[in-house]
């Protein structure tokens, strides 16, 4: 771990554990998306697989940040929140009522909407925090997951 990221100050620390949640949120309702397309009648096997790589990329962005939060003597978060398992829940009532991908899709982006906007507003909030640099890099991810979920929603709608 980069000694950098020692020594943050606790606001940072504090923008960490919060994106660490949503992280794991995030982790979480992709693996959901892809477990509801899964038992799906008409399979989408590329859209589930990508649900699957991008919450196993979300669970590597919570841990990198869950090791700079530990790095400053802190116990990282390791859960998420109930508002995220209250979304995941209401996800899998539309799939089940018969929403089928178009819901699976919408859910995924509004979840997506809510972690680009949280990104935005920590690194507007950081500003030279030594954490920035990671924080861009997980954002400018989260932005292309979000737009790459956003058209497929958008294309799926079309069909």
């Amino acid at each position: 771990m980069n000694t950098t990221f020692s020594n943050l100050p606790e606001k940072s620390l504090d923008w960490l554990q919060d994106l660490i949640e949503i992280n794991i949120d995030s982790s979480k309702g992709f693996k959901e998306a892809a477990d509801n397309l899964q038992d799906m009648k008409e399979k989408d096997l590329p859209l589930e697989s990508m649900f699957r790589s991008l919450s196993a990329d979300r669970a590597r962005q919570a841990d990198e940040l869950q090791a700079i939060v530990a790095s400053n003597a802190k116990k990282p978060t390791e859960s998420g929140s109930v508002a995220a398992a209250a979304h995941r829940t209401w996800m899998d009532l539309r799939t089940a009522l018969g929403g089928g991908q178009q819901a699976v899709l919408s859910e995924a982006e509004r979840g997506e909407d809510h972690i680009k906007a949280k990104y935005e507003e920590a690194l507007q909030e950081l500003g030279s925090c030594p954490c920035t640099q990671v924080l861009r890099r997980h954002y400018d991810a989260v932005k292309a997951s979000h737009d790459k979920v956003r058209d497929l929603r958008d294309a799926h709608a079309k069909v």
